[in-house]
């Protein structure tokens, strides 16, 4: 593994999407989220989907310095479209518009739809959180082949369609004041089979499910062919709410679904996001307080034999926040990566800081 400075991984980063034409608006919003995503130890998300952003750029299927369009606005709600531009930036438009449409109305939904990738989910919901709104955000992915397997079958239709739900809380919920449970409907994130694919180690057993039918805990599964399929999370359960992202998180406002979908070779976002303003129910007050002696209670259960510690939702990425402070990990597959992405974006800027801090 190799070791980067965080503000390293954010200059290759704004300097590739430089090298795409991307504006600084844009480079920031872009890097801003990625290199946050390997702060909270979610490097499947991380500075690693880069030469993914970079191949679909260069094949024409992302809009450089795209942002969003109004379809349709009744206040409360709002349906907008992203024009396959970055998620990043459109995924930032549509969250700040929930924003102010829930604490105007003091419930907001907005539907953003063919969006480009969007990123980690989590990172919307803590803009909500930290605005002092609740927020449900309902995901679905489509613009390639499907990746997760419906429960009993063996071939992938569905994507790995993300949940998160974030709550505003008390200092107790930890020192960001928030609670976010954020999390794919699959075991594991398809980045997550990349990165240990790409480090040469396993995933969680019977996470992926190869072509003839088994479970297994070998990432490269997703990468054969025929290629294998992510197993949903909760086997009847998960497989229940990826359909439901599929039908809340797109269909409901007029977004792309896994079996309507006509693009390829991208990834499209659909996101629902549902804003809720505390004090147009109770008191956000009362609520952080109450939240703080809920988390209390969970943190201080007695744990169960072969666990240190009882973890409330977000805990693990406050905890790689810290580990991560300084430094972020990157295996060498992924370097490999990225240097290929910077030669091709044309920025031999980023190329360049790539091969310093890499070592070659």
């Amino acid at each position: 593994m190799i070791e980067i400075a965080p503000d390293d991984l954010h200059n290759y980063v704004r300097q590739v999407c430089e090298g795409l034409g991307s504006d600084e608006r844009e480079q920031h919003l872009v890097a801003d989220q990625l290199i946050g995503a390997n702060l909270t130890g979610h490097d499947s998300h991380g500075v690693g989907m880069m030469p993914t952003y970079v191949g679909v750029a260069l094949g024409g299927k992302v809009t450089i310095n795209g942002g969003v369009r109004v379809v349709r606005d009744d206040g409360a709600i709002v349906v907008l479209d992203g024009g396959s531009a970055f998620g990043q930036v459109t995924g930032h438009e549509a969250t700040l518009m929930a924003i102010e449409r829930g604490r105007e109305h003091g419930l907001a939904m907005v539907g953003l739809r063919n969006s480009f990738h969007i990123g980690r989910i989590g990172h919307w919901g803590e803009l909500c959180a930290d605005a002092g709104l609740v927020s449900i955000h309902f995901v679905n992915v489509v613009g390639h082949p499907g990746l997760v397997a419906p429960h009993g079958s063996r071939r992938a239709l569905i994507g790995t369609n993300p949940v998160c739900i974030a709550v505003p809380a008390g200092p107790g919920a930890g020192a960001d004041g928030r609670i976010v449970l954020d999390m794919a409907t699959s075991i594991i994130a398809l980045g997550k089979a990349r990165v240990a694919n790409l480090a040469g180690t396993r995933v969680p057993t019977g996470s992926i499910v190869d072509a003839d039918g088994d479970l297994t805990d070998d990432p490269s599964a997703m990468f054969a062919e025929p290629q294998g399929a992510l197993v949903t999370m909760g086997d009847h359960k998960g497989s229940g709410l990826a359909l439901m992202c599929e039908l809340l998180g797109a269909a409901l406002f007029g977004g792309p679904t896994t079996t309507s979908c006509e693009e390829e070779g991208t990834i499209i976002n659909n996101m629902l996001t549902l804003v809720v303003d505390p004090a147009a129910t109770g008191d956000l007050s009362s609520m952080r307080i109450l939240a703080d002696d809920l988390v209390s209670a969970v943190r201080d259960m007695p744990t169960r034999r072969g666990v240190d510690e009882v973890f409330m939702p977000g805990d693990p990425e406050r905890l790689a926040r810290r580990e991560r402070a300084d430094t972020i990990p990157i295996d060498d597959g992924t370097a490999a990566q990225l240097r290929w992405a910077a030669k091709e974006s044309g920025s031999e800027g980023a190329a360049e800081l790539i091969r310093s801090v890499t070592g070659s």
